[in-house]
């Protein structure tokens, strides 16, 4: 199959080989103190070896803190983590492809923290939903503290400090998870952030966090390294909430961010093509491509090769993630340039955290 996804790409410093991603997706294979294990590195470099051209991170906490999201999740907090990430990125770049960590602080949506049995987010409001099963969880979340000033200062300075670990076990770029409700996401949402400060209130006060967060790691790790942010609608615990500004907010949230040093904005929706709002037609990825005047990623059931291509063709998106498509077939790039057949997303079987997992010689 011919298609734009194969052409090559230039984000920030990072050259891509083609425009196909895999996204970033808990596995929860991690040790108990967040150390790379030798599962996780199969598993990335099986996508590597599949002919993807970005590989992203699960998302991985940040400090010894509040920013762990769940048990055996990975870290980037301490040396041994980073030892342990420099394996995964030698077997991915020796694979061909090339590879971001993603870093996260969960806020108010942990089900599961070896550091401290209690949350932080903007404001003291109870979570909607219940915790994700299939991930340890059980029941409601708990209800978080508001965080303060001061803390919100530590957050940025580990959010900072944890993208220069990841620069020096040897990644591409960072991708800040600013989305899915978890602590940055839960600042920029109106019903979740009630405070009376300079981060709450106003668009323009909710996305401060993110634009802080976002310069703070530029400056950290310097112009000649690739730093993206993951941004949603939707979350973990919330799939249909939708920005109650619409395209106003849409124009202040990218507007803001394409200002903050960032080389790429990573728009994940549940149908990446979709209007984001009842008022456009337009994708949210068309309005960050709009607003932010940055190169765009694309992720939400875009497994259907046609669908991908029709995207980036229009100029919604510059390039494409998937998820389950990816965990159905870690082949999907090879298998398409093929016009081979794809597998169908068998959730029984991707989801569990060694499925589809080919051991290789090392």
């Amino acid at each position: 199959m011919k298609s734009v996804l194969f052409e090559p790409l230039n984000v920030g410093s990072t050259m891509l080989n083609n425009r196909i991603g895999v996204a970033p997706m808990t596995r929860v294979s991690a040790t108990e103190d967040g150390i790379v294990t030798d599962q996780m590195i199969s598993y990335y470099t099986s996508f590597a070896q599949g002919g993807f051209g970005l590989v992203i991170t699960e998302g991985t906490y940040i400090d010894n803190r509040y920013s762990q999201t769940y048990d055996n999740q990975p870290g980037i907090v301490d040396e041994e983590q980073v030892q342990g990430w420099k394996k995964v990125v030698d077997y991915v770049h020796r694979a061909g492809a090339k590879i971001f960590m993603q870093i996260q602080h969960t806020g108010p949506l942990s089900q599961g923290n070896r550091s401290l049995n209690k949350t932080v987010a903007p404001s003291a409001i109870q979570p909607k939903g219940e915790q994700l099963e299939f991930y340890g969880g059980k029941g409601p979340f708990k209800l978080p503290e508001e965080v303060t000033n001061r803390e919100i200062k530590d957050i940025i300075n580990a959010f900072a400090n944890s993208a220069k670990r990841a620069q020096t076990a040897g990644f591409d770029g960072i991708e800040i998870h600013g989305a899915n409700g978890y602590l940055l996401d839960s600042f920029l949402t109106d019903y979740t952030n009630k405070r009376s400060d300079e981060y709450g209130g106003t668009t323009e006060n909710r996305v401060r966090l993110l634009v802080e967060v976002s310069k703070a790691v530029r400056e950290s790790v310097g112009d000649d390294f690739t730093v993206g942010i993951r941004i949603s609608q939707g979350k973990v615990n919330d799939y249909s909430h939708k920005w109650k500004g619409k395209e106003e907010d849409a124009r202040m949230i990218f507007g803001q961010l394409g200002e903050s040093g960032l080389d790429y904005i990573h728009v994940t929706e549940h149908k990446a093509w979709e209007p984001a709002f009842d008022t456009s037609d337009l994708s949210l990825a068309a309005f960050a491509k709009k607003f932010a005047g940055l190169p765009v990623i694309a992720n939400g059931h875009l497994e259907d090769p046609t669908v991908a291509t029709d995207l980036v063709e229009q100029g919604s998106a510059d390039l494409i993630t998937l998820g389950k498509g990816a965990l159905a077939n870690h082949d999907w790039v090879n298998k398409v340039k093929l016009d081979e057949p794809l597998a169908e997303f068998d959730e029984e079987k991707v989801l569990r955290p060694d499925a589809r997992i080919k051991e290789f010689e090392r």
